[in-house]
């Protein structure tokens, strides 16, 4: 079931949150119990067979973790294994098609379905395996393993959690209060706006321009730069939208989930664009893949070697094809650039080679531009598909093509507008502690003077949000979240 869906909202989380509150004012290990008896419900409710594989993840992912105490072997063995599953489930189709080409000889698979977020729990439970091995975790209790894997407001698309921010809650915060619900219904009343309204409006324009080109339909440069521009923002509105969301599902239980996103189309630089856009993936593939392969500490070049496998390899997490690959490979060139270029003002002595006024704004206006171009690729069914659009937007493909509506350029210069102007949401909560700032990103910006407090001024603004969101909900239907298989 969809956060956006009328039996999430109106059945599957009201009678979550009813047996939690008694619950949870008894017994801490009955509220954890039912939060996992309800997360696993959540997601056999996509598909009861699910529920096999999750399991046997969880149970071994549980054993490994605990051998792994003991020697560094297991593991070496434990992320092969969950490698292997990811690989055969996500990738074995892809793989097999690609030996077909090259060869030429039929290579023969069974039909494998790819289960739903397996790349979120398999990294969450990588992270966990070798934090054990590096003795930075214990395997504690089992109820809470299971927990930290399946808690339902992360499970489906992250945010990909880090042990050491959920266990220990598990263990002190699975507490109801109101301050806690209050502030989790807000920041998800929030999310759900900028899902059902602003990311699923923009996406009725976008949709219809890359299938046009998938059918081989002349894409001009107004409709170029309009697909470009508007996914882009649908994707920034959808996904930062369902990460509100968890956030706020999470806190509704007294449990703070990590931010994902902090305003990323602010970003000066492509650096500062991955601290600020799904910031528990870059987190994960930092210190996972990054730092394990060298990091920055072998020299320039080497670092950008390790800069191009993470970025490939974190492209590639997206989904198998080779379009993910190639944005992964653009945004490694990307970072390589940016690190080329901070390093030529360190060899000049210089902070800025524009003045801030003038620099800033180009700096935004440059990264942007980078990111948009990329998404182009992300989002094309082929990377055929993808060229088609940019040779559009180049204006190779001339001025006309597929005749893009008035409306379209209202909604893009809107959600720009947004997103460049207006708080983020944990900057409107800030004062309340909604969620983890890994990156303490609020630490380091100036404080806003609009402030979310529970008022009835603000109690207004919360239900005008979900109001106008369910009536949007219910004339567009249920649109699924851009992320959800990854």
């Amino acid at each position: 079931m969809l956060f956006n869906s009328n039996i999430f909202l109106f059945v599957f989380l009201p009678v979550v949150l009813l047996v939690f509150f008694p619950l949870a004012r008894r017994r801490t290990s009955l509220a954890l119990g039912w939060l996992v008896v309800a997360s696993l419900f959540f997601y056999g409710w996509w598909n009861p067979s699910y529920l096999v594989l999750l399991g046997t993840s969880i149970v071994v992912g549980f054993g490994l973790a605990h051998a792994a105490q003991r020697s560094r072997v297991w593991v070496y063995v434990g992320v092969a294994f969950h490698l292997g599953m990811i690989g055969w489930f996500k990738y074995a189709g892809f793989l097999s098609a690609q030996l077909e080409g090259v060869s030429g000889w039929p290579v023969a698979l069974p039909p494998v379905a790819l289960p739903l977020a397996i790349s979120f729990f398999t990294f969450q439970q990588i992270a966990f395996l070798v934090d054990c091995g590096r003795g930075r975790a214990m395997e504690g209790r089992f109820l809470h393993y299971v927990l930290f894997v399946t808690f339902f407001p992360q499970l489906i698309s992250g945010p990909i959690v880090h042990h050491r921010e959920m266990i220990p809650q598990f263990e002190t915060s699975l507490r109801f209060r109101w301050t806690d619900f209050a502030v989790g219904l807000s920041f998800f009343a929030i999310g759900l706006f900028k899902k059902t309204v602003l990311g699923d409006g923009m996406g009725a324009h976008v949709s219809p321009i890359y299938d046009a080109a998938g059918r081989g339909v002349n894409i001009g440069l107004q409709a170029g730069w309009t697909a470009a521009l508007g996914y882009t923002l649908q994707l920034y509105f959808d996904f930062s939208g369902y990460s509100d969301m968890a956030v706020g599902l999470g806190r509704m239980f007294g449990v703070k989930l990590p931010f994902n996103f902090h305003s990323p189309l602010k970003s000066e630089s492509i650096i500062e664009f991955w601290r600020r856009w799904h910031m528990t993936l870059s987190r994960f593939l930092r210190d996972y893949l990054y730092f394990p392969l060298g990091g920055n500490r072998r020299g320039g070049l080497r670092r950008w070697v390790n800069l191009a496998i993470t970025m490939l390899l974190g492209g590639l997490w997206h989904g198998a094809g080779w379009a993910f690959v190639v944005w992964g490979g653009l945004h490694g060139l990307f970072l390589g650039v940016n690190h080329a270029y901070r390093a030529g003002k360190r060899a000049l002595g210089v902070d800025r080679l524009l003045p801030a006024a003038l620099g800033r704004p180009l700096a935004i206006a440059g990264t942007f531009l980078a990111v948009v171009v990329a998404f182009v690729i992300f989002r094309a069914e082929n990377l055929l598909v993808g060229l088609h659009v940019l040779l559009g937007m180049l204006g190779f493909r001339g001025f006309g093509g597929r005749p893009v509506e008035l409306e379209a350029g209202v909604w893009i210069v809107a959600l720009l507008a947004v997103a460049w102007l207006l708080p983020n949401s944990q900057q409107l909560l800030r004062r309340h502690d909604p969620g983890i700032d890994a990156y303490g990103h609020l630490e380091k910006e100036p404080r806003w003077d609009i402030a979310w407090q529970p008022s009835p001024a603000w109690s207004v603004f919360v239900w005008a949000l979900l109001t106008v969101s369910l009536i949007a909900m219910m004339a567009e239907g249920h649109v699924e979240f851009l992320y959800r298989f990854f």
